[in-house]
């Protein structure tokens, strides 16, 4: 009998029917390109490479550190970085890669609350406090969604922390780094930056670019708006030799043993794709966000930051505490086949995470499957049928699946230039 593993393959095949007749709006998902995704069932899955290229504890690496140094090499040129490891597993991973190298519990750190969107790893009661530490929250301006300038250089010189830590989940506007450069440089504070979310418009230049605006470390998952595998990166211009070697160290033997090399290497294909598409696919991601910003605005939903256009990134914050507030609305919404999360707004407090105030969309993936800003009304719609308008979520999920019939293919990406059995014999093994 094999009852468990035809249960499990027969749940796999309704997700991907479901998912194939959704709008998927996650803010931190995308999908990754058919040529990246064969990587992932390559025998690099099944090896092990602990330590660096020429220098593993293992025997049977030397393709796989062919690999790595071409990821690492291409990772360093699409970022313009000095520094690039491409062995974390997850940004959790990587965050905890670069807490390992650069806290503890004798070092201070400074970050955005969790409330206001900052990432559950930066909190006490996630990898932050796993060091040890308890961080200091920048003040937050809740009109401009973002950090306010002025208070936050008071409280850096006040609490001179060893890291500064930036960047967001629910990041909707660049940081004003430029404007604190002057407090890091006189407090000499190691600067950090969590671009999970934004990676992809940083490389494709519609973003800041941390690295030219006083920070000294990245960190970042690698499939949001950067589409590729479920992996980690730290990219960083590092102050100096002992730095980069802390940087090093904090992942392997810090963080992890092996690094998923059946990742890196799609990982690898997913950056040179983005070196080629990149540009063209960041401007239409954000493209997008604003204009369903727009749409849900002109039907009455009340979208954070219309005096700033919504968003300048990927993402939007919408209140929807009339409607019954997020865990509400993203419940109707998924009935309805469209995918989105709940999340909290700055006026929430931790405690009310299952049901709080807002909701968060990304745009990211409806591009990548081809949708332009016209398409954006005709989500906006879907929305507000569900979730303003009480309709059934099963009649318009009748609608949504008829509209995404027209979005079935992934762009942005190579196409494939040969059949794929000829391209790697152990598709056939």
């Amino acid at each position: 009998m094999r009852e468990v593993t035809d249960y499990i393959y027969k749940q796999v095949d309704k997700h991907h029917e479901w998912f194939s007749k959704s709008l998927p709006m996650i803010a931190s998902e995308n999908v990754i390109s058919p040529m990246a995704r064969e990587l992932l069932i390559s025998d690099f899955h099944d090896r092990y490479a602990e330590g660096a290229p020429g220098a593993r504890y293992y025997q049977g690496n030397i393709y796989v550190d062919k690999v790595e140094l071409k990821v690492d090499e291409i990772a360093r040129k699409l970022f313009d970085a000095e520094y690039a490891d491409v062995r974390p597993i997850s940004g959790t991973n990587a965050n905890m890669a670069v807490l390992m190298a650069l806290g503890g519990p004798d070092k201070s750190i400074t970050s955005v609350d969790v409330s206001d969107g900052a990432h559950i790893s930066s909190a006490q009661f996630g990898s932050v406090g796993l060091r040890g530490m308890k961080p200091k929250t920048y003040p937050f301006d809740v009109d401009e969604m973002n950090i306010d300038v002025d208070g936050t250089k008071k409280m850096l010189l006040k609490e001179k922390p060893d890291i500064a830590l930036f960047g967001q989940s629910v990041f909707l506007f660049p940081t004003p780094l430029k404007e604190l450069e002057d407090t890091f440089q006189e407090i000499g504070c190691h600067t950090w930056y969590d671009a999970a979310h934004v990676l992809g418009l940083i490389a494709g230049g519609e973003f800041q670019d941390p690295l030219k605006e006083g920070i000294e470390v990245i960190t970042g998952s690698t499939h949001k708006t950067l589409p590729g595998p479920q992996h980690g990166i730290i990219l960083a211009n590092p102050r100096d030799e002992e730095m980069q070697q802390k940087l090093f160290y904090g992942v392997f033997p810090g963080v992890l043993s092996n690094h998923h090399l059946h990742a890196m290497a799609a990982l690898g294909v997913s950056l040179e794709e983005h070196m080629e598409f990149g540009v063209e696919y960041a401007k239409q991601i954000i493209k997008n966000a604003q204009a369903l910003g727009q749409a849900l605005y002109e039907r009455g939903f009340d979208v954070m930051c219309s005096h700033k256009g919504f968003t300048k990134s990927h993402t939007l914050a919408i209140d929807v505490r009339k409607y019954g507030g997020g865990g509400v609305a993203v419940e109707n919404m998924e009935k309805a086949n469209m995918i989105s999360n709940k999340n909290l707004m700055p006026w929430d407090d931790v405690d009310s995470a299952l049901n709080p105030s807002g909701i968060r969309l990304g745009s990211q993936e409806l591009t990548r499957l081809g949708m332009k800003e016209s398409h954006m009304a005709e989500v906006a719609e879907f929305i507000k049928r569900v979730v303003a308008d009480k309709e059934s979520p099963e009649d318009v999920k009748r609608d949504v699946v008829e509209f995404r019939n027209d979005f079935k293919n992934i762009h942005y990406c190579f196409k494939e230039g040969m059949p794929a059995h000829k391209r790697f014999s152990f598709l056939n093994d």
